[in-house]
């Protein structure tokens, strides 16, 4: 018997190199201290004014308890609960597209806050007199925000926090009181994007007392239930505000029936798509499983995938759904855990623009895949795309193609159809 590969080992995300202070030495984190001022005044300014309020959270788990901590801390800080509306963004879209920018406005929102909905450069949130405040930790490039926003992003201050994570360090600085009442649900917007085995060192905030009321157990359940409605195929989001925004616990949330059927829907369906058989790209480094699912499961099983393939090549797992919304091709890629470990990065978003820009096509696909591709972390991007353009992704990423016989393929093998299973996999 051939002995055992070791695990590979990876680093613990809290021990990520931090950026300093030139001049002070000081570490600069969660955000750029400017950012973290003004962040902090608006919101400040947004009690004191007392009008229409719109808080617009992202879907998952990380989103949703962002704007729930958001919430909490301005009517403990004096707004008026009856001034506040909240705004959940339809299937398929984002913040940006014109039928949500519509759609925001409709509240006559003096002040907005956008929570974790990633960025780009945009016009304005939306296009009547209005205050807004992005709070979010996606990579964004210089000046990749809506016209006239105030902008907190973490993304260029590692280890980079969540949305979640990045609220609760902000509103508690406003309101001390809150961080008790606030830090389950900072932990589960925090496990929803970073893991459940996220270790709670410096510089992350001391959760001990917090796991000592709440389990680990009863936190990631919860982010199971909270992601669940935004991935079944119904794409009901609303019960997951409202049943955190209405919690105590993270016990009320684990046993509400509405999420226990969105998370039983969203299993039997990672389930029937988990033993998609994977092609490789000619060079080995990226992994494609094509699923056809009108649930949004595409990236819980390229996560999978990342965490299971082996290879000294292997980089990049994609997952790509061309069921979630007509038309379209929905695809994330996640960095398989072999790569996370290496001294050089791989970013999946320099990767997947790398690949648009290489093609030959005469019309351009780099213009034609458009905004919403190549967007979120560097680590686990994605984005939504025509049929044809991404047929045409596939071909310059050379996906399925062999290499010429006499040069061997270090790769990783594919594993027969027949033989796939979560046991094998997973």
């Amino acid at each position: 018997k051939k002995p055992k590969k070791p695990r590979i080992a990876i680093p613990d995300y809290h021990l990520t190199a931090q950026v300093r202070d030139p001049e002070t030495g000081e570490a600069i984190w969660p955000a750029p201290q400017t950012q973290i001022d003004r962040a902090k005044s608006f919101i400040q300014e947004c009690v004191k004014a007392q009008k229409r309020t719109l808080i617009v959270p992202d879907k998952d788990a990380d989103g949703l308890t962002s704007g729930v901590i958001l919430h909490h801390t301005l009517t403990h800080l004096g707004l008026s609960p009856e001034l506040i509306s909240v705004h959940l963004v339809a299937k398929g879209n984002n913040v940006h597209d014109e039928a949500e920018r519509t759609a925001m406005a409709s509240y006559e929102p003096v002040f907005i806050f956008v929570l974790d909905q990633g960025s780009r450069k945009a016009p304005p949130i939306i296009d009547t007199e209005h205050r807004g405040l992005i709070i979010d930790h996606h990579f964004a490039e210089a000046g990749g925000f809506p016209e006239n926003a105030v902008v907190i992003n973490a993304c260029e201050c590692p280890p980079v926090v969540t949305t979640s994570l990045l609220t609760y360090l902000l509103c508690t600085q406003l309101h001390p009181e809150l961080g008790a009442h606030l830090d389950w649900l900072c932990a589960v917007g925090t496990h929803g994007d970073l893991g459940n085995n996220l270790k709670w060192k410096e510089p992350f905030p001391n959760m001990n007392d917090m796991f000592n009321f709440h389990s680990r157990k009863a936190i990631n359940d919860c982010v199971s239930m909270i992601n669940a409605p935004r991935r079944a195929a119904s794409y009901d989001v609303k019960p997951a505000w409202d049943a955190l925004l209405a919690a105590k616990t993270p016990s009320v949330i684990v046993n509400s029936p509405t999420l226990k059927a969105a998370r039983f829907e969203v299993n039997e369906e990672v389930e029937k798509w988990a033993h998609t058989a994977p092609k490789f790209s000619f060079d080995g480094t990226i992994c494609v499983l094509r699923i056809n699912s009108k649930a949004q499961v595409h990236p819980v099983i390229a996560t999978r995938w990342a965490g299971y393939l082996k290879s000294e090549k292997l980089e990049v797992v994609m997952c790509a759904n061309e069921g979630y919304l007509p038309d379209l091709v929905n695809f994330s890629c996640r960095i398989t855990r072999s790569a996370r470990a290496r001294e050089e990065p791989v970013d999946i978003i320099r990767k997947l623009r790398d690949f648009a820009e290489s093609s030959e096509a005469p019309d351009g696909l780099k213009e034609r895949l458009g905004d919403n591709y190549a967007r979120g972390h560097k680590e686990a991007s994605g984005g939504v795309v025509g049929k044809k353009e991404f047929e045409e992704l596939m071909e310059v990423m050379r996906i399925g193609e062999k290499p010429p016989k006499g040069k061997p393929y270090k790769g990783p093998k594919p594993i027969s159809p027949n033989q796939t299973n979560l046991l094998n996999f997973f």
